[in-house]
């Protein structure tokens, strides 16, 4: 059985605003892969960018992480 990982909602969101592009939000989900994806794409040329901050915005349920505030 996997663990979640415990992440603080505020702090991902605002990186995910500032550094999204950069896929700083997905390392610290602990997606390292699609973190480096996310980074060589310039975070999917500014769409996969948006679709994560509205993600991250609505708290929604990533495999694997678990909220916190």
């Amino acid at each position: 059985m996997v663990k979640d990982r415990r992440v603080n909602w505020v702090v991902v969101l605002v990186m995910s605003a500032v550094f999204g592009q950069l896929g700083v939000d997905r390392f610290i989900m602990g997606k390292v892969g699609t973190g480096i994806l996310k980074l060589i794409t310039f975070g999917g040329f500014g769409v996969w960018w948006i679709v994560d901050l509205i993600l991250i915005a609505t708290k929604y349920e990533f495999e694997g992480v678990k909220w916190v505030s």
